[in-house]
């Protein structure tokens, strides 16, 4: 139980700070700003819960360990449920620290970070540019996850490298998609926004679960090829 509560909170802190920054700070922040904080939350919470649970915080990440044979499909279930539960917890209290400050006009006005294409994305990209954009930032990131904790002696910078790795999709994303990566991370702004945020939320599912299928797939061939 243990892991799957250490998946909670970083999944939780990872989507706080992060879409906090968008929807709070985004205009000042900017788009780097914007993944830096994406980026620097998984940082912290490598080194704090990783040796708990691995520092998954991303159904995709889970995904890409259990094709790779790191994870039981039993785990897999578990992590993706408590990373949804953290996700939407990061997200509701976003929402109550959005409309506490009145200046900001409530979370309904300021959005909480959520993905979208077509009208809701900065550059208008069409669902099927999402699909591939998703699925190319997803395949990237679990596809280093993947590879710099595959060896034991990574551990000490593995967190940086993975937290440098997600700030940089979020570079190339966020104009675009506003950048998932993160199934857990999409889910729990839609069910709150509604609306489009919602009716849009499964290209964000879909395309990071196949990004993250083909990085474990293509990781696992070539490393059992290399052996």
């Amino acid at each position: 139980m243990r892991r799957y509560i250490a998946e909670l909170i970083g999944t939780m802190i990872l989507v706080l700070f992060g879409c906090g920054s968008a929807a709070i700070a985004g205009s000042i922040l900017g788009t780097v700003g914007i993944a830096l904080a994406f980026g620097l939350s998984i940082v912290a919470m490598a080194y704090v819960i990783g040796d708990i649970s691995g520092c998954h915080i991303n159904p995709a990440v889970s995904i890409g360990m259990w094709i790779d044979g790191r994870l039981d499909a039993k785990d897999l279930v578990l992590y993706i449920v408590f990373q949804c539960i953290g996700a939407i917890i990061g997200i509701a209290l976003l929402a109550v620290i959005i409309n506490s400050a009145p200046s900001l006009g409530g979370y309904l006005a300021t959005g909480l970070g959520q993905n979208g294409f077509g009208t809701a994305s900065s550059v208008g990209i069409d669902v099927i540019g999402a699909i591939v954009v998703e699925i190319i930032l997803t395949f990237v990131f679990v596809f280093t996850v993947l590879g710099v904790t595959k060896k034991a002696e990574n551990g000490a910078v593995a967190g940086i490298v993975i937290g440098l790795t997600l700030a940089f999709v979020h570079i190339m994303g966020i104009p675009l998609t506003g950048t998932s990566v993160n199934p857990a991370r999409s889910l729990a702004p839609a069910l709150f926004l509604g609306g489009q945020a919602l009716e849009q939320v499964w290209v964000f599912i879909l395309a990071p679960i196949v990004g993250a299928i083909i990085a474990g797939l293509l990781y696992k061939g070539l490393t059992e090829e290399d052996a």
